[in-house]
C-alpha cells in the first residue's frame, strides 16, 4: 500500500455508494444529464394548471441554482443535501426563497396565500385553520412594521422566536423523499 493511499470509513464507503445510487436514479431519469422543469414536475406527478404546478415551479426555481432552467446533478444532490439535512437556517431561507414567487426579495399575501392553499388539505388537519387564517396569522407573527410585507430579515427572525410558525415551516421544509426515488435510494439518501 502506499503513503498516499488512504482507507476509507464505512461511512464514507456509505456515502460514496449513496452519492453514486442518486446519480444512476438521475441519469436514468434525465439521460440528457439535466432535469427540466416539466421532467421535475413528472417526477412528482404534478399537473400543469393545477395549484401545485405553481408551487413546484418555485421549488425548482429555488434549486436552478445558475438560473439556466434546468437542475443539473450537483443540483438535484445540493438540493436534497438541503432539503434532508440542511442547517434550519439554510431551509428557513430556502423556504423564503420558494414563497417569493416573484423573486422581488419579500413575500406579500397574495404569494403566501397561493403556498398555503397549495397545502390547504394537510394544513387544516395540521393548524385547524383555513389558509386564509393561516396567512394572517403568520403576517401577525412576522411582519413586525405592519408593511403587508416580509422581508427574509423579518421572516428568519420571525421563525427564531414563533414557536408555531416553526411548526408551520417544519411541515413545509421537511417534505418527504418521493416515491419515485425507491426505498433503497431514499435510504442512501438518508446517509449522505
Amino acid at each position: 500500500m502506499g503513503q498516499n493511499q488512504q482507507i476509507q470509513t464505512p461511512d464514507e464507503e456509505l456515502e460514496l455508494r449513496s452519492i453514486y445510487d442518486l446519480y444512476k436514479f438521475f441519469i436514468t431519469e434525465c439521460p440528457s444529464g439535466s432535469l427540466y422543469l416539466h421532467e421535475f414536475k413528472r417526477m412528482f406527478g404534478v399537473q400543469n394548471g393545477t395549484p401545485e404546478a405553481q408551487y413546484m415551479d418555485n421549488i425548482f426555481r429555488a434549486f436552478d441554482m445558475n438560473h439556466d432552467n434546468t437542475m443539473d446533478f450537483l443540483e438535484y444532490v445540493a438540493a436534497l443535501n438541503l432539503v434532508l439535512r440542511g442547517k434550519p437556517e439554510n431551509k428557513l431561507k430556502w423556504s423564503f426563497k420558494v414563497f417569493d414567487g416573484d423573486d422581488n426579495g419579500y413575500l406579500d399575501r397574495r404569494e403566501l396565500q397561493k403556498i398555503v392553499m397549495v397545502k390547504n388539505l394537510a394544513l387544516t388537519k395540521i393548524t385547524n385553520l383555513t389558509p386564509g387564517q393561516v396567512c394572517a396569522r403568520i403576517f401577525e407573527e412576522v411582519d413586525v412594521n405592519n408593511d403587508g410585507e416580509i422581508t427574509l430579515v423579518e421572516f428568519l427572525e420571525g421563525a427564531q422566536r414563533s414557536p408555531w410558525l416553526q411548526s408551520f415551516l417544519h411541515f413545509e421544509v421537511n417534505p418527504s423523499v418521493p416515491s419515485y426515488m425507491g426505498s433503497k435510494t431514499k435510504a442512501s439518501i438518508d446517509h449522505c
